[in-house]
């Protein structure tokens, strides 16, 4: 038979679940999240939905006193404890994701393994014994004399999480840690509450809102990193715009072209052709706020050279290694760097200028670097160098997670190495 607090609780359990399958259904749809946290979400809220309905089905078979069904509440409870379980160490994936921190190596991480893997085995062995929890014939569910050692391993994971929380508040924003502080008080509360007035089941229902909850405070806070980082692009392009734009290139360009035009008109050709690639992908630079296939950036970079070999001759040699190009990047990421290089290499009384532009793929990265022979790099001496490379480094942070690191090269010279 049913009682009103069996109804009461059904109640409850609905709507946990439609709580679940909302952030399942809002994961889903909102593909402007982010595919990490995309996919994270869609797998969280699906073992709460799942977690939601083994309770309702423990709760409806719990409530007919009928041998058959003894079975189905055995297997019900079991899911139910399986999955509930899980999300413990799925929270403190999602604070190390944010935080920055590989799971794999992660202290926190491997504790928390270690006692869901106890949990687990506590929990395998009540299929098989009495000690921890039974079901009488008649359906009847009762706690054996060591059922507070399968209370042991979710408490401990619990408090794992709010020390490792804790430790990382000052790398975590306001929003984030309300975030993930909420998600663990609330179904405290709830358990405390449970307590007070036994047979009550607040602990579905409030897993589910406080989930629902750190749900909504992370995409906030992904919302609003994504429009400041919007921002930081825009300036950024008004940046590119000054420092590419240069006019005395222009100026000089026009100047080769007019006097081949009447010398070389065949090599007037060309250099036409090479600056109209370098003009053009210039302007597309600009227009662009994702990122551009290697080959795009490599064939501006390649244009302007040409550009440059023809102005300065047998002072400028280029040489190229490029064993990797299925990769990506930021516009106007290469071209700069071997602009400097030239602009401050090249001089009639020094050796001529060779500039070597090689990639690789190691692991997860892919490499890129620009080595020259020239005077070497010192960014107090020109400020305008100095912003451009703070530029690239800026654009490779926001849009690919990238780095750039300027270091001498031996002999003289400088090399750019750049991880994608």
């Amino acid at each position: 038979m049913y009682q009103w607090i069996d109804i009461i609780n059904f109640a409850f359990g609905v709507a946990g679940l439609t709580q679940a399958l909302t952030g399942f259904l809002l994961s889903y749809f909102l593909k402007s999240m982010g595919r990490r946290y995309r996919n994270f979400f869609l797998i969280f809220f699906g073992v709460m939905a799942l977690y939601v309905i083994a309770d309702l089905v423990s709760q409806l078979s719990f409530g007919l006193v009928d041998s058959g069904l003894t079975w189905l509440s055995e297997l019900s409870l079991f899911v139910e404890s399986f999955l509930s379980s899980l999300l413990l160490p799925l929270f403190t994936l999602l604070l190390l994701n944010i935080c920055g921190e590989k799971w794999n190596k992660s202290t926190l991480f491997r504790v928390m393994a270690g006692l869901w893997i106890v949990y687990y085995i506590l929990l395998l062995t009540t299929q098989f014994t009495t000690g921890i929890y039974y079901f009488s014939n008649d359906n009847a569910y009762h706690r054996g004399p060591y059922y507070p050692l399968l209370l042991i391993p979710p408490v401990l994971m619990m408090a794992a999480n709010v020390i490792g929380l804790y430790r990382r508040r000052k790398i975590l924003s306001t929003r984030q840690l309300r975030a993930f502080a909420l998600n663990l008080l609330i179904p405290l509360a709830a358990s405390l509450i449970q307590m007070l007035f036994y047979g009550l089941l607040l602990i579905v229902i409030a897993t589910t809102l406080s989930a629902l909850i750190m749900f909504t405070e992370i995409l906030r806070d992904l919302s609003a990193t994504y429009i400041e980082q919007t921002k930081e692009l825009n300036r950024q392009k008004m940046s590119n715009l000054v420092l590419q734009m240069r006019p005395h290139f222009i100026y000089n360009t026009m100047t080769s072209i007019y006097y081949l035009c009447g010398m070389d008109p065949e090599k007037a050709r060309k250099l036409v052709g090479n600056f109209t690639v370098y003009l053009r992908n210039n302007f597309n630079a600009l227009t662009k706020e994702d990122l551009i296939p290697f080959d795009k950036e490599l064939e501006h970079t390649r244009a302007y050279l040409a550009v440059e070999k023809v102005r300065y001759k047998n002072l400028l040699y280029v040489g190229y290694d490029i064993k990797h190009t299925a990769f990506q990047l930021p516009p106007l990421t290469i071209q700069p760097i071997v602009e400097n290089a030239v602009k401050h290499g090249v001089d009639p009384e020094l050796s001529p200028l060779s500039i070597r532009i090689r990639t690789r793929h190691r692991g997860e990265h892919s490499i890129i670097i620009v080595e020259d022979n020239g005077p070497g790099y010192k960014p107090a001496e020109d400020e305008g160098l100095h912003v451009a490379i703070k530029n690239i480094r800026e654009r490779l942070r926001l849009m690919c997670n990238g780095k750039l690191r300027i270091s001498p090269r031996e002999g003289g010279g400088t090399i750019v190495t750049i991880w994608i």
